[in-house]
């Protein structure tokens, strides 16, 4: 079943006057109190507060309705931030320069600070892909001017 406003907060009152009594310490009871704020159901905020008075002795006075039986849930780490698009896009393009001649060289160097940008701002991943389509990039950009000045140079002293 759902859980309202109200039971958030009731469960809320749980948590602090369990902090209060010395039964949660300052980073387990902020640890609830962020995933009490995140819950959806009533069996989530009965995690909570399981292991926490909440009868007649309790500050709070609230106790939880009785619910049918329901599979403990289990705290599960959150999932890894999203890979950045731009970064795999630079790396791409880093690694198709031998292929292409060295045309995505300057779209690789492009997309590899876009992306770099783009993660320090949202906090996404990618942080490796980013680089190497930056040093694939400059490597062929380089390599390739290093061409240009060598074809220029041969075609001057004949």
């Amino acid at each position: 079943m759902r859980a309202s406003h109200a039971d958030r907060e009731r469960t809320i009152d749980v948590l602090k006057a369990g902090f209060a009594e010395g039964r949660l310490s300052q980073q387990e009871y902020e640890q609830r109190l962020t995933r009490a704020h995140h819950a959806q159901t009533y069996g989530q905020l009965q995690t909570l507060v399981a292991d926490l008075p909440q009868g007649p002795g309790s500050t709070s006075g609230y106790a939880y309705p009785v619910r049918q039986q329901v599979a403990p849930t289990f705290w599960a780490p959150p999932p890894p931030p999203p890979t950045n698009g731009s970064a795999t896009a630079s790396m791409v393009c880093g690694v198709l320069t031998p292929v292409t001649w060295g045309l995505t060289a300057i779209p690789a160097v492009i997309l590899g600070h876009k992306a770099r940008a783009e993660m320090r701002r949202t906090g996404e991943s990618g942080e490796g892909y980013a680089t190497a389509g930056l040093v694939l990039g400059y490597l062929a950009l380089a390599i390739g001017i290093l061409v240009i000045i060598g074809v220029t140079v041969a075609a001057a002293s004949t």
